[in-house]
C-alpha cells in the first residue's frame, strides 16, 4: 500500500477561500456563506502530488478535502453538529486512500482537539500542532536575530498562552529569555501554566488577561482561537516581532500598516521537499505548506500512521521527535511572510531602522 495522507481545510476568510475553489460562490454575502456552509456536503479541493522524502527518495500522494463550515460557524454551533461535518470530511479521505488524516484551523481547535473525530475514523489523525510549535519557535528566533534581538535579554509574550500551542512554545523559550509573560482571556488557567513553566525555569513568568500588556515585550508569539483580530498598533512597542501562528490572524492588517517599526511575520511555514504540485492555491508561494500540513505529510513519509498529537495539550516530546522526523525527510522553515507577501532582508532591516530612530534608548538598551 503506497504512502498517502488527507488534510482538512476549511475557508477562514469566507469570501476570499470559496472564490479560490467555486468563483461564483464566492460573490455571495459573506452572511449568506456562513449560512449556507452548514449545509454544503464535504468538498474534494485536488490531489497534492510531488512531495519526495530527502531521506528515502520515496514519492507522497496526499490530497486536500475541505470541511464547508467557517470560523464563525464552527464556533456558534453545538459541538456534537460541527464534529459530525468534519467527521464527515475525514470518510471522504478515507475513501480516496488516506491512510493519515490532518486537521486544518478551526477543525483541530473545536471541541476536544480531535480526540471525538480521531475515535470515529479507522485512519489515524493529527492536529498538527506539534509542528506548529516547532516553527513558531524556531521563526521568532531567526527574526530575532535578524532584528538584533539578544534572547537572554529579552522580554517574551505568548497571546494564548494556556493553549496546546501556547503553552509549550512558552515551555521551549522561558529558559532563554529574561522575561516570560502570558496572556489570555482566563487568568486560572494562565497561572497553571505558569506554575509549570516555573517548576522547569528560573525564568521570571507573569500572566495577563490584558492583551495591551504586550507592550512590554520584545518578542510576541500569538496564537489563540479568536475570531476577529486582537493585535492592534497601539499594542506594541518599536522594533517588537510578532510571530502570528493563529488562522484567523490575530494581528490586525493596521500593524503593518501603520507601524513600519515592527517586523509581523506569519507561523509555520515551511518548505516541502520535492517537486510539489498541491494542485491548489491557498495564499502559499510554491512548495510553501502551514505547519501543520507538514507534520501530516512528515509523519507519513516517516510511514508513522497513528494518532499523533489529539487533544488540549501538546507535549514538549512531541515537538522534539517530529521536528527530528520532518528534518530528517527535507522539510525546512521556508522564510518570513506577513499577510501573504513574502518578507526582504531588506525590508527587515527598515523596519530595524525604523525602531532604532523612534526609540533608540529602548532599542539600545538590549
Amino acid at each position: 500500500m503506497e504512502d498517502s495522507f488527507a488534510f482538512i481545510i476549511h475557508p477562514i476568510d469566507p469570501k476570499r477561500d470559496v472564490s479560490r475553489k467555486f468563483p461564483l460562490l464566492g460573490g455571495l454575502p459573506v452572511w449568506m456563506i456562513d449560512f449556507f456552509s452548514l449545509f454544503f456536503p464535504p468538498v474534494y479541493i485536488s490531489e497534492v502530488k510531488g512531495i519526495q522524502s530527502a531521506a528515502t527518495g520515496e514519492i507522497l500522494r496526499g490530497w486536500f478535502v475541505a470541511c464547508p463550515l467557517t470560523p464563525q460557524r464552527m464556533m456558534s454551533l453545538p459541538p456534537a453538529v460541527v464534529y459530525r461535518k468534519i467527521i464527515q470530511t475525514g470518510r471522504m479521505a478515507e475513501k480516496l486512500g488516506a491512510r493519515i488524516l490532518g486537521l486544518g484551523a478551526f477543525t483541530s481547535v473545536v471541541g476536544d482537539g480531535g480526540i471525538t473525530i480521531a475515535q470515529n475514523l479507522n485512519i489515524p489523525v493529527t492536529t498538527g500542532d506539534s509542528y506548529t510549535v516547532a516553527m513558531a519557535v524556531q521563526a521568532i528566533e531567526e527574526a530575532a536575530v535578524l532584528m538584533d534581538i539578544p534572547l537572554p535579554q529579552a522580554t517574551v509574550a505568548v497571546v494564548g498562552g494556556a493553549g496546546a500551542i501556547g503553552a509549550v512554545c512558552a515551555e521551549m523559550l522561558a529558559p532563554k529569555v529574561q522575561e516570560m509573560v502570558l496572556i489570555g482571556r482566563q487568568l486560572d488557567k494562565l497561572e497553571e501554566t505558569a506554575v509549570h513553566l516555573r517548576q522547569l525555569s528560573p525564568t521570571p513568568i507573569t500572566t495577563s488577561n490584558d492583551i495591551a500588556t504586550i507592550g512590554r515585550a520584545h518578542l510576541i508569539i500569538t496564537v489563540t482561537s479568536a475570531i476577529d483580530t486582537i493585535i492592534q498598533p497601539e499594542h506594541l512597542r518599536p522594533g517588537a516581532v510578532v510571530c502570528d501562528v493563529s488562522r484567523p490572524r490575530d494581528v490586525s492588517r493596521r500593524v503593518v500598516e501603520e507601524r513600519g517599526d515592527v517586523l509581523v511575520i506569519e507561523g509555520g511555514m515551511v518548505e516541502v521537499p520535492g517537486p510539489v504540485d498541491f494542485g491548489f492555491n491557498f495564499g502559499f508561494p510554491p512548495k510553501m505548506a502551514y505547519a501543520c500540513m507538514a507534520e501530516t505529510m512528515a509523519l507519513a513519509l516517516e510511514k508513522h500512521y497513528a494518532h499523533f498529537t489529539l487533544g488540549k495539550r501538546v507535549q514538549l516530546s512531541q515537538v522534539l521527535a517530529i521536528d527530528t522526523i520532518a528534518t530528517k525527510h527535507g522539510f525546512r522553515l521556508g522564510g518570513f511572510r506577513s499577510f501573504e507577501r513574502a518578507i526582504t532582508e531588506q525590508e527587515i532591516a527598515q523596519i530595524k531602522g525604523n525602531a532604532l530612530s523612534l526609540a533608540p534608548l529602548s532599542t539600545k538598551s538590549l
